[in-house]
């Protein structure tokens, strides 16, 4: 059979392999389905000048050459349906594995040019089957691959991509990344975060950094899996990428994992109002209503008046506007009882009085005297866990980072996870 190297000027359009990448994930469930990005448009040659070579050559028999003109012709015209109609016939008429390879790479253009998922799944594959691609290809075709399976929930296809990406690079940390992405797509995350594990093992090894998305796929994993460390993982992640959007999805991890009491709740989102991390009217609602619970007037009062302030108030925000309303005559006449009250309890023996006077003094942002009084409550015998946890922050908030830090770094228990990430907050200039 006479072979002849295709020169028609449209094949350039089909040069390359797609890329299928998956978006990055910022939320916790099931990722996105990957998107396909279409090769550049090719460029029709003046009718004077001879057609522009390929990106590859593809030797075609004079028969192959004949019967794949028409589709060709329709994918550089974006006629899809002609284009669908002739690659029929073009495949037909593919006898060696560049014609068939080609058809594959046609097929693909139509199928991003329809936004038909399912025939670029199909494409990808008779381009790996053709026999017709290059060496250089075959990562890149494998990915695709890879992506559709997982996507589509196709395990034992995603997991045979995932094999032959491996013999391709045995050594890449990458493989062991794909193989956790098959188990999670399984629902075996335990699997899937050993394998994460081992790729982040294997990276610091070869002295070459983690990146974020790695970090947040394990967090992932673990959360899925409802496991205890999660809450690590979001840690090293944030502290990895911080952000004000990090802060809140970590903090708000914390909170649920930690199956936050009243308490709890309060100084988490303490924290997470001092990161910044406070975006949405729940965030105020919520904090409000803790510092409501915990008759701190003043805290509430400031919570409420800030959100109003940013405009982040929409369903609440007629009851927002009136509760501070009410809490500016509470405010004003609980603020004017506290030094008596803070006479009393310094002289008294009750550790919970004085620490809840602290906590008043904290959510009027006097944190001098909430120092003052979460020391004392210390050496009254109260909570050590949640006395240092509160200290720590006010030490924090007031400047007084060495101090906050010794703080912080007492805390043990269940709330030792929550004086981590106030330790990583004032590990950051503020």
């Amino acid at each position: 059979m006479k072979t002849v190297k295709a020169t028609l000027a449209a094949m350039a359009l089909l040069g390359g392999t797609a890329a299928i990448t998956a978006p990055a994930m910022a939320q916790y469930g099931p990722a996105a389905a990957p998107a396909a990005t279409p090769p550049p448009a090719a460029q029709a040659p003046a009718a004077s000048t001879e057609p522009a070579p390929p990106q590859r050559p593809y030797n075609l028999s004079r028969a192959e050459r004949t019967a794949f003109q028409p589709v060709i012709v329709a994918v550089t015209a974006a006629d899809w349906p002609t284009a669908t109609t002739a690659l029929a016939a073009a495949a037909a008429a593919a006898r060696s594995d560049d014609a068939k390879y080609l058809a594959g790479q046609i097929r693909l253009q139509i199928g991003i040019g329809t936004n038909d998922r399912a025939m670029q799944s199909q494409a990808i594959d008779d381009m790996i089957a053709s026999g017709g691609a290059l060496p250089n290809e075959m990562r890149a075709l494998y990915e695709n691959q890879l992506n559709f399976a997982t996507a589509a929930g196709d395990t034992a296809k995603a997991a045979r991509a995932s094999a032959a990406l491996d013999a391709l690079s045995p050594n890449d940390p990458a493989r062991l990344i794909r193989q956790a992405g098959v188990k999670a797509a399984a629902n075996d995350h335990a699997g899937a975060i050993a394998l994460y594990q081992q790729a982040m093992q294997m990276q610091q090894a070869a002295g070459q950094p983690i990146s974020n998305d790695l970090r947040l796929q394990i967090a992932r994993a673990a959360y899925r899996a409802h496991q205890p460390e999660t809450v690590r993982y979001m840690r090293d992640w944030l502290t990895a990428a911080p952000s004000p959007s990090a802060w809140h999805d970590a903090l708000a991890i914390l909170a649920e994992f930690s199956g936050a009491n009243p308490g709890m709740k309060l100084d988490i989102l303490r924290l997470m109002r001092a990161a910044g991390a406070m975006t949405v009217e729940a965030d105020f609602v919520q904090l409000a209503e803790a510092a409501k619970s915990a008759n701190l007037f003043g805290e509430e009062k400031a919570v409420l008046e800030e959100g109003l302030a940013r405009n982040l108030f929409a369903a609440n925000v007629a009851y927002a506007r009136e509760r501070v309303g009410v809490l500016v005559r509470r405010a004003a006449d609980d603020r004017a009882s506290l030094p008596g009250e803070r006479t009393a309890a310094l002289a008294g023996r009750d550790p919970v009085a004085v620490l809840r006077l602290g906590d008043t003094y904290f959510g009027y942002r006097d944190f001098a005297a909430a120092i003052e009084l979460y020391r004392a409550a210390l050496s009254k015998g109260g909570d050590a866990n949640v006395i240092n946890t509160r200290l720590g922050a006010a030490l924090a908030l007031a400047g007084q980072r060495a101090e906050a830090e010794t703080a912080f770094r007492a805390v043990t228990g269940p709330r030792a996870e929550l004086a981590q990430f106030w330790l990583l907050w004032l590990s950051a200039p503020h």
